[in-house]
């Protein structure tokens, strides 16, 4: 991947047609990241509740302390990041490879059970703002990759369909792997045999199934498990650059990365609840828990298939059209939540599929324009690239911790109590809000302020052929001053 993806100044860029070799190179970078990532979004909040037998409470502290981690560590990555030199595989490269082993390492504690109880807490907010804080070190020089790639925007846009093709599909084998070795973690024999008996009164009984919190339970060993197997794919010029708090408040003032920012800081926010508590509901909520695992990889493998899809639809139709196909899950996501059932429930899992692919390719589409933008207005200024690449990060992971935090920290006030059969009515509300009402409310905001967005396909077509004059001037005042000082001598 260093090889086909090395990030070189710009002007060595100019006239480069970007191969399929290379585009397949740069994506696959990103898999190994996605399917780690999505094993957590899914599964990490039930195995806190229910395998570790932390409170709700402690994991909502858990799971958004952690985000805020991996936030933080955003803007502090794009400030190192942009003061780095150049080396001979680039200047984002050595990140990407030095952060690795270590990601692996604190994954694999993530999900490791402790035989003691009292300090668990501790244990995995250490572990799980390790592993954000790493995978932000990953993330951030991997996707600022796309400005360095090409100078082309069809080239970028077409390199970031195989990123996104890819590390969707990372999610899909991400999830796929860990609900298919874990899910006889959540099917019990007391719940499913004995259904009439799970009264209201099961509510404060001890489950007849072996503990769970148990180093050496049946639980405990698949997490372990999946763990493992899922951090295995791991080891696989005349311009000045830009000081980093001034691009950080210049990128502020940007209104087009504003409104970009805020529209899907809403929508992603909206993504990573759906994701954080899907397990949940169908568990708890909808009487789905022998069919999870097979419908979240529905969702993803609606995902996969549709993001081709996507990338045709807004070269066709422009960006800002197709982010209407982040709208098409709320209307069947209410219906599962009013009528839970089955047929119904993968018929929602697809249409959700199509709605999370275009919610996750088209701001990473978008992203480049703004850059862009932002270089017209800006001419002599450059490394600002890791600035807004890691400023984007930063508010999308702690809008997404505060969700996730909120989320847990309701489960705790209604009263979840793990282990058990059947739920209070309070958290069977709740979780259907969680998956329902609040997603879609936030989707809606997110496309709201979208219209407000101002780069439209016109515009681009006018900055990429105002950037191509740019560089074409910038090239023949090089070429001036080398004849001069030549001439001098």
């Amino acid at each position: 991947m260093a090889g086909a993806a090395r990030d070189t100044p710009e002007g060595e860029q100019e006239g480069h047609r970007l191969s399929v070799c290379s585009k397949l190179c740069y994506a696959i970078g990103g898999a190994p990241n996605q399917v780690a990532g999505s094993a957590a979004s899914f599964f990490l909040q039930i195995y806190l509740l229910d395998i570790a037998h932390i409170t709700p409470f402690h994991a909502s502290l858990v799971l958004f302390i952690g985000k805020a981690s991996g936030a933080v560590t955003d803007p502090v990555a794009g400030f190192f990041i942009s003061k780095s030199r150049w080396t001979k595989i680039g200047r984002l490269m050595p990140w990407v490879l030095a952060c690795t082993p270590f990601t692996i390492v604190s994954y694999f504690f993530m999900w490791y059970l402790p035989p003691f109880v009292s300090g668990r807490v501790a244990w995995y907010l250490t572990f799980y703002c390790l592993f954000q804080a790493l995978t932000t070190l990953f993330q951030v020089p991997y996707s600022a990759l796309t400005m360095f790639l090409s100078t082309d925007q069809r080239d970028r846009d077409s390199a970031t369909a195989y990123r996104m093709t890819m590390e969707v599909l990372g999610t899909l084998i991400g999830a796929a792997l860990q609900g298919q070795i874990v899910a006889s973690a959540h099917v019990s024999p007391h719940c499913t045999v004995n259904p009439s008996e799970n009264t209201t009164d099961s509510w404060h009984d001890t489950p007849t199934t072996p503990d769970p919190s148990d180093p050496l339970s049946h639980q405990a060993k698949v997490y372990m498990i999946a763990a493992g197997v899922i951090a295995d794919p791991y080891a696989l010029n005349s311009d000045r650059a830009i000081p980093f708090c001034k691009g950080l408040a210049l990128t502020m003032k940007h209104g087009p990365y504003v409104k970009l920012t805020a529209s899907f800081l809403l929508i992603s926010t909206a993504v990573q609840l759906e994701q954080g508590n899907f397990v949940l509901f169908c568990t708890h909520a909808a009487g789905l828990r022998n069919h999870f695992q097979y419908l979240v990889v529905t969702i993803l493998v609606s995902a996969v298939v549709s993001v081709p899809f996507w990338q045709k639809f807004l070269q066709r139709f422009g960006k800002k059209c197709a982010a209407c196909g982040i709208s098409w899950m709320i209307p069947f996501a209410v219906m599962l939540v009013t009528i839970p059932n089955l047929i119904l429930a993968y018929f929602v899992a697809f249409v959700s599929g199509l709605s999370i692919a275009a919610s996750l390719l088209l701001p990473w589409s978008m992203l480049p324009d703004v850059v862009d933008n932002f270089r017209l207005q800006n001419p002599h200024g450059k490394g600002h690239e890791t600035i807004f690449y890691s400023s984007y990060v930063f508010f999308t992971k702690m809008s997404a911790g505060i969700g996730l935090g909120i989320s847990a920290a309701g489960l705790e006030f209604t009263g979840y109590k793990p282990g058990i059969c059947r739920q209070s009515d309070d958290v069977i509300l709740t979780l259907k809000l969680l998956i329902g009402a609040v997603p879609a409310i936030l989707i809606l905001l997110g496309l709201f302020i979208l219209l407000f967005y101002p780069i439209t396909e016109e515009s681009r077509k006018e900055t990429k052929l105002a950037l191509e004059e740019l560089r074409r001037s910038h090239q023949s005042t090089e070429n001036l001053d080398s004849h001069k000082k030549n001439t001098s001598v």
